[in-house]
């Protein structure tokens, strides 16, 4: 396993910057590349390209877990081919904050949201977590697969909003919201609740279920999952088909040329006079 240095810049919009001792190389999801440094040498591997796939099954059996959680069937391989440390960066695709869990840490395993995995040291293997309760799967936000991460490596996710890191001591219970979990320890027990009242579930906006994570472990939550921020956009946007802005000018002008014809009639102009009763070309400059 890869042993990195990262520095994480930014506030709304971060970036997560490593820095690769000769030899060194980091894995990356696709589209996520910021910027490199000269030395740095990319390629593109079937699976996660992590040590644990041996021979040709074992990549298809990584490429096939990476499929079914809903990433690309390919991960890039970033390596410093140089004498020298080299740096390389990834970018979050959306406004919120990068989570960087180092897994020696934490046991070596950590299970996380489908599409929370942004990139990690070379080494870490990107598996597959089965939801083993009914109620979880259907209405747990996530389905029945989540993503696994396993090594004793450092491991970045993103996340929406502000990230809040909680630590459960045992039996404690923390409910949340079905989207605002981005990943937690495999001690914790993770399911869902009915929010208990009919009035609540039709009427209070938050859905009929609720997360509840019982410790021990630690879990990180997300202020604002990526499906409320898109619902918000979608609900925001104009619902006949959009609007340019030239449309809206010419809708304007129109709007206009109603009024400037029903003032004309006011002030004595003719209704069929197409300017309204103004003519402007009348007026002298002088």
């Amino acid at each position: 396993m890869d042993v990195i240095d990262y520095t994480i810049y930014g506030s709304e919009m971060q970036y997560v910057e490593i820095e690769l001792d000769p030899g060194e190389a980091a894995i990356g999801e696709a589209g996520s590349l910021f910027y490199m440094e000269q030395g740095i040498d990319l390629d593109t591997v079937f699976g996660d390209g992590s040590a644990q796939q041996g021979g040709f099954f074992g990549k298809l059996l990584g490429a096939g877990k990476r499929l079914i959680t809903g990433e690309s069937l390919f991960t890039t391989v970033y390596s410093n081919q140089d004498s020298l440390k080299r740096k390389v960066a990834f970018g979050a695709p959306y406004p919120g904050k990068i989570i960087a869990v180092d897994l020696s840490a934490i046991g070596g395993t950590l299970i996380c949201q489908k599409d929370a995995f942004l990139c990690a040291a070379r080494g870490v293997s990107l598996g597959i977590a089965f939801q083993r309760r009914l109620g979880a799967g259907f209405f747990g936000g996530d389905g029945f697969i989540m993503q696994k991460l396993d090594g004793d490596g450092m491991a970045f996710m993103h996340s929406g909003g502000t990230i809040a890191e909680r630590q459960l001591a045992p039996g404690e219970v923390l409910r949340v919201d079905t989207g605002c979990l981005v990943a937690y320890e495999p001690t914790v027990d993770f399911d869902i609740q009915y929010v208990g009242k009919i009035k609540t579930a039709l009427f209070g906006g938050e859905g009929l279920f609720l997360a509840t994570l019982q410790g021990p472990g630690k879990v990180w939550l997300q202020s604002l999952p990526f499906s409320r921020l898109a619902s918000r956009i979608f609900a925001a946007a104009p619902q006949m088909g959009g609007r340019s802005e030239q449309g809206g000018l010419m809708s304007g002008l129109a709007a206009g040329g109603v009024g400037a014809g029903l003032l004309g009639g006011a002030f004595g102009g003719s209704s069929n006079d197409s300017s309204g009763g103004f003519d402007v070309g009348s007026f002298d400059d002088s």
